[in-house]
This record gives structure tokens, sequence and C-alpha cells, in this order.
């Protein structure tokens, strides 16, 4: 996590101020339950409330000697407290602690980044609809294939964004669990109530077994979710930058009066956000594999997993806000060009249309295989020669014995391939 690809509000989510305050929250309420149960004595956790304080130098402080971040932490808040201190954090272990505030900070995490699903949902939704009817064509291998409109496109980025939501919702309900079970996780020292307290609490549900951790399958679920945002803004930021391919010119980011794209070709107006896009995903997807990795351990619990999260937790969250504000925002601020669309759809001299023309010839009586060679060898034709397609077809006898060139026309209609697009949209915009 670095500065220049991180925002102030999630950031905030993985600073050791938050960390700590989440640490004492769930020791308050561990203490709240324990004086239900009269486990300990009443007034502990207001005590505590009223005067733990978090101290980030001492605990740095003490854990330079003890080399225990939770030691430290418990320390720190007993020389606050007083006496009463030592009636904390009874019966629980370190991993109780770590493991519920490392779930709760992706829960806070994942709902800032839902909010930014939404936003972009916003945004491609109402882009989709201006764009609707705008014709360009449609490439498959990097070739023109036939023609669709740039409405469609975004519609196809909107209704994955829909997908990545759902998923996310799912991913972030994986990660909702609370463990208060001691060691190795058989609650010989702490009573279940408490862990179900604590839940509670923080709106959790209780793990049903742990091993003194959570199992990390939960967490390698979540990050595997955060991997395929990342792929969906890759596609599209991929999208963008061929768009804007000189020799395209279709979509263009903004680029602002003052901006330079080149320190030695002045007319240089390069697609950098979307570049930066395709960067910062590759960092997002890279994170996958580390949490797939720490589902083994070794039989209840090592820490082989520890330091990997305290990489990933922070940076794979922190990295993916920052790219899904700058997504929206290339989307919101993109310039396109639909003439442009136009003249590139009508470079390949209407050979875009043969697959109606092979279609209609199979009406006419021809087999699928002997109109596709006729077709064929027009459009190769129409491409070594470089000569309208419709005028080779013209001039192939075997076709005008079978269309006349009132139909042959028909069949070079852009609006035949946009005659569905409304079925398309009332599926995708309920």
């Amino acid at each position: 996590m670095i500065e220049r690809y991180s925002r102030e509000e999630i950031k905030k989510i993985w600073g050791e101020k938050n960390k700590y305050q989440i640490w004492l929250d769930i020791e308050i309420a561990a203490a709240q339950a324990m004086e239900k149960l009269k486990i300990i004595p009443k007034g502990v956790s207001s005590k505590t409330r009223r005067k733990a304080k978090i101290d980030v130098n001492r605990i740095h402080e003490i854990e330079k000697k003890v080399h225990h971040d939770v030691i430290a932490f418990l320390t720190s808040i007993t020389e606050k407290v007083g006496s009463e201190g030592k009636f904390l954090h009874k019966g629980m272990t370190s991993s109780d602690v770590l493991d519920t505030c490392f779930n709760i900070q992706l829960v806070q995490a994942g709902k800032i980044i839902n909010n930014d699903i939404n936003e972009i949902l916003t945004v491609l939704k109402k882009k989709s609809l201006k764009y609707k009817n705008t014709i360009c064509i449609g490439r498959s291998h990097g070739i023109h294939a036939e023609p669709t409109t740039f409405g469609l496109k975004l519609a196809s980025f909107y209704e994955e964004f829909k997908r990545n939501k759902n998923r996310l919702k799912n991913a972030i309900s994986e990660v909702s669990t609370c463990a208060i079970s001691g060691a190795v996780g058989t609650f010989a020292n702490v009573d279940p109530k408490v862990e179900s307290y604590v839940a509670k609490k923080f709106n959790l549900r209780v793990e049903p077994i742990s091993t003194q951790i959570i199992p990390r399958d939960r967490h390698a679920y979540y990050f595997s979710v955060l991997g395929i945002i990342a792929g969906t803004i890759e596609r599209i930021s991929t999208e963008i930058r061929n768009l804007q391919k000189t020799e395209l010119q279709e979509v263009e980011e903004f680029f602002d009066k003052k901006q330079k794209g080149s320190s030695a070709m002045p007319h240089k107006k390069n697609p950098i956000l979307s570049e930066n896009l395709t960067g910062l995903a590759r960092m997002v997807r890279s994170y996958v594999i580390p949490s797939l990795e720490n589902i083994s351990l070794w039989h209840e619990r090592d820490i082989s997993h520890s330091s990997v999260e305290r990489n990933i937790g922070p940076d794979s969250t922190v990295t993916l806000d920052f790219a899904l504000n700058r997504l929206k925002n290339i989307l919101k601020n993109m310039n396109v060009y639909p003439k442009k669309m136009l003249k590139n759809l009508n470079i390949s001299n209407g050979l875009i249309f043969s697959q109606r023309v092979m279609l209609e010839l199979t009406k006419n009586g021809f087999s699928r295989e002997k109109a596709y060679k006729i077709v064929q060898k027009n459009a190769q034709n129409s491409h070594k020669k470089n000569i309208s397609f419709y005028d080779s077809l013209t001039k192939d006898s075997l076709i005008n014995k079978k269309i006349s060139n009132k139909d042959l026309k028909r069949m070079f209609d852009l609006n035949y391939h946009t005659k569905k697009i409304n079925i398309i949209f009332k599926r995708v915009f309920k």
C-alpha cells in the first residue's frame, strides 16, 4: 500500500489506531459477556471503556521487549485501566482478537468497495443508455466481425459489475464470522456464550468450528473475489486502451488542457489512466495465490499466514478501491466519437455483412457449405482488390440467380444488426 494509490477512507481501516480500537472493542465486549455470566466482577468492561486509551507508541515500545503484539497491547491497556485489567482476555487467546478483528476490517473494506461498485454501475447505466444505438464495429480476434453498438459494450460491463456486486456480497458474508474459542478452539477456558455475545455485538456470525483460528478458506474466497473484480477493471481498461489507438480513435480518455503526454513528443495523448488500471489489476490478482496458500496451516494453527495477511489485507482492498474510483472517473469523463466508429465500420468495404448473405443463400436452396464457399470467395476478392463487397457479389452469376439486387442491398442494412437491442437492454436493466 503506497500513498500514490490510496484513498483516505479505506486507508484508515488498516491504520494501527483503528486496528487497536477494534481489539479494545472486542476485549470490552468479551468482558461484558463474562460479567453477565459472572465469570469476572461487574464493572470491568465499563472501567476499561472509560480509562483505556490507545497509545500506539507505548504498544510499540512494549512489543520491542516482549515480541508479541497482543501482549504488548494488553499490557498497555492494563497500565491505563489498573487492577481490573487482569480480568481482560480471560480464557482467550491472541487469535480470538486478531482473527475477529481481521474479519471486521475486511467487512469494513468490503462495504467501501461495494459503494465503489454502486457508483460505477450508475455511470455505466447512464452511458449505456446514452450510446444504446451508437453503431460501431464488433471485433473478434481484433478483426472486424459484425456491427454492434457502443451502448451494448457498456451494458456488458454493467452486467459484469452486477455479478461482481453479488460476488462481493457473498464474500463479505463469508468473512463475517467471529471466533472467541480459546487455545486450539475447544472453549476449555472460555464459555461459548462469550463468543455468541461478541459476534452479535459486531453483527457477525459465530464460527461453527475454529481450530484457534478462523479457517482460511473463507479469506481465500474473499481475496479471489477481489481478484475477479480486478479482472473486470482490466477488461474495461484494455478495451479503452485499444479503442484509443491512433488507427481507431473511437474512444479517448479525458485529456486536461495543461496535461502533457510525452517528454519527447508534444503531440502524444496516451491512455495512461487505463494503462495504470491494468497494472493495478495485476497487483490485486497477485494477492489471490498467497491467500489460497494460507489455507494450509500446521495442525491447529501456525502464523505463516500472518505476515501474508498483514500485507494483502490492506494492499488488495486499498488498491482495488483506488482502481474502482479511477475507473469510474475514466468512464464518466471519456470522449466518445460516434462518427469515427461509423468510419471504422466502413473500412472493410461491407465484408461485415457476409453472414447475412450466406444465410440468404441457404434460404434460397444452397447448402450451408456451398453458400459459405461462394461468399468467402467474394469476400477474399473484395479484400484483395480493395473493392466493395456488394459490387463483387453483384457480379457473381451464382448469387444473381438466387438473390435480386434489391434483396442484396437489403442484406447491407445496419439496422438489421440492432433490431433486437431493446430485448438485451431489458434483460440487463430490469
